[in-house]
């Protein structure tokens, strides 16, 4: 049974979750969340914002990213929220428990989270039976990781993908988390070539014709970047996702500034965005971006997409600000792009990305 509550009805909720421990409350906000619905009636449709990616039509370029509904289990919920499309998982072929707890830790002062949860999820027949069962509307895309015991990682991420890719609109090789010990080698141009190379030769590929996208670091230097493109363009990517968490912490406060992980929200902003304008710099525009990290407004999203994203993610966000900050974000997007003087936010991609490149990095991108 859905109830359509109201906005405070929900702050109060909100006010409860940051109450509990992290790993609690995200258990209780995907109870939440199957019960407790937005009046998609309701929520605005800006024409300005639907977009096209990946040859996938969406009503805007806001997205989930992969890890807070890692099961596929509060999927209507989620669209209610106005999202534009979402990513579920990780998922590995098999369940796995994760990292010791406690692995999830607030940053309250700088709006940020550090997680080292280890793709804790049920496995992906789970997965797949959940996507299977929905029977909705609405993009989804699959991010997909190898299990932690794994002897060969290459040959999970090709089961799930040849298991999953019928259920979902695209798919996302996570080789970027940091929480998974060795998987970030996955990331070198030897060990991608032949991540990659056999992917994209796989016959689940070939005969759903889903897109597969790239899910990187923020912590990659410039060479890294180059090859990662050479290896997506050779390869036929369709995309990358930019970024990941970053295992940087910079200038954080708090005593939980120092834990292990993955490090996400505000404090990733910055970093995640000189990584997404150098690709975009670098691939002269031709490879669809999707951006990710820090993304708290509509100002941040629009940046975003000023330095060469097609469509964005977000998470922390969700935590820290509530269910109706996409939203708000669509909202204050679409007052920008009429600032601008922008008939249509796919006029603004790249748009100032040279300039950001040029004042705001070190400017070793121009070699």
């Amino acid at each position: 049974m859905k109830f359509f509550l109201k906005k405070n009805l929900f702050k109060v909720v909100l006010r409860i979750l940051h109450l509990m421990q992290p790993e609690q409350a995200h258990t209780l906000a995907l109870k939440a969340l199957k019960l407790l619905y937005l009046d998609t009636r309701k929520l605005p449709k800006y024409e300005k914002l639907n977009v096209r990616f990946c040859e996938i039509n969406l009503p805007n370029p806001i997205g989930l990213a992969a890890g807070f509904d890692k099961d596929a289990e509060v999927i209507p919920g989620l669209f209610s929220l106005g999202f534009g499309f979402l990513e579920v998982g990780a998922v590995t072929p098999h369940p796995q428990m994760g990292n010791k707890k406690p692995r999830i830790f607030r940053l309250k002062e700088n709006q940020g989270i550090i997680n080292r949860l280890g793709f804790n999820n049920r496995g992906m027949n789970h997965l797949v039976r959940k996507l299977n069962s929905y029977k909705g509307t609405g993009t989804i895309g699959l991010n997909i990781g190898a299990n932690k015991n794994s002897s060969d990682k290459i040959s999970d991420y090709i089961k799930v993908l040849t298991y999953s890719s019928h259920a979902v609109d695209f798919i996302t090789i996570n080789v970027s988390s940091p929480n998974t010990e060795g998987l970030r080698n996955l990331q070198s141009k030897h060990n991608l070539t032949k991540l990659v190379g056999k992917i994209m030769q796989n016959d689940a590929v070939r005969l759903d014709k889903k897109p597969i996208l790239l899910k990187i670091a923020p912590d990659l230097n410039d060479t890294e970047l180059k090859s990662i493109l050479e290896i997506t363009q050779k390869y036929k990517v369709s995309g990358i996702i930019a970024t990941n968490t970053t295992t940087k912490r910079p200038n954080l406060k708090g005593s939980c500034c120092n834990e292990s992980g993955g490090l996400s929200g505000q404090p990733l902003f910055d970093i995640s965005n000189t990584i997404l304008a150098k690709l975009y710099y670098l691939s002269d525009g031709k490879v669809p971006l999707i951006g990710v990290g820090g993304i708290f407004s509509g100002k941040d999203a629009y940046k975003k997409i000023c330095l060469g994203a097609s469509v964005v993610q977000l998470y922390t966000a969700l935590t820290y600000q509530g269910p109706y900050v996409v939203g708000d974000i669509l909202s204050e997007m679409n007052d920008i792009l009429e600032t601008e003087g922008y008939n249509h936010v796919s006029e603004a991609v790249g748009s100032k990305n040279l300039d950001y490149l040029m004042t705001e990095t070190d400017r070793s991108i121009f070699g």
